[in-house]
């Protein structure tokens, strides 16, 4: 039997200058991302479409699911094989292209995970289950696009 998860988020759009959508240049894209018992996460467009720079966008967002989800499976099969990871850090990268009617999609996205293990014994085995916790990412088998993984372990 297949379980099935439910999610709940709030966006509220805080960009009403006064006049709403009276233009394309009259409001702001600012909004608020909310779920219940969490802290509240400030959101815009990209400054590519008159977004607030200091804000995260759509496509940060994202590309940090991606990412996060792909970091979790992985910590948690090298739990499950006794590999020891110290440390984990991802500078993931995305390719979006806009169409010429100004729509868009992710073309690709690349993680680039960088893992610290305590022992060389440890490395193998831990660069092989980067290829397992992509097969088991909730988010990137939900994607029609590749989700590419460059790992790099290390020894601490």
């Amino acid at each position: 039997m297949n379980k099935e998860h439910y999610y709940k988020t709030t966006i509220q759009w805080t960009g009403n200058k006064g006049t709403g959508t009276s233009s394309y240049k009259d409001y702001e894209r600012s909004h608020i991302i909310s779920v219940e018992h969490k802290i509240s996460i400030e959101g815009s467009s990209d400054p590519s479409f008159r977004g607030d720079q200091t804000k995260y966008n759509p496509e940060e967002m994202f590309l940090s699911s991606l990412s996060s989800c792909h970091m979790l499976w992985y910590l948690h099969f090298c739990s499950e094989a006794g590999i020891i990871v110290t440390d984990y850090i991802d500078e993931a990268t995305g390719i979006m292209a806009e169409t010429s009617n100004g729509s868009g999609h992710f073309t690709e996205v690349t993680l680039h995970p960088k893992v610290t293990v305590s022992e060389r014994s440890m490395i193998e085995k831990a660069e092989q289950l980067h290829h397992k916790a992509n097969e088991f990412c909730f988010i990137a088998n939900s994607v029609n696009f590749p989700v590419k993984h460059i790992p790099i372990v290390l020894v601490k």
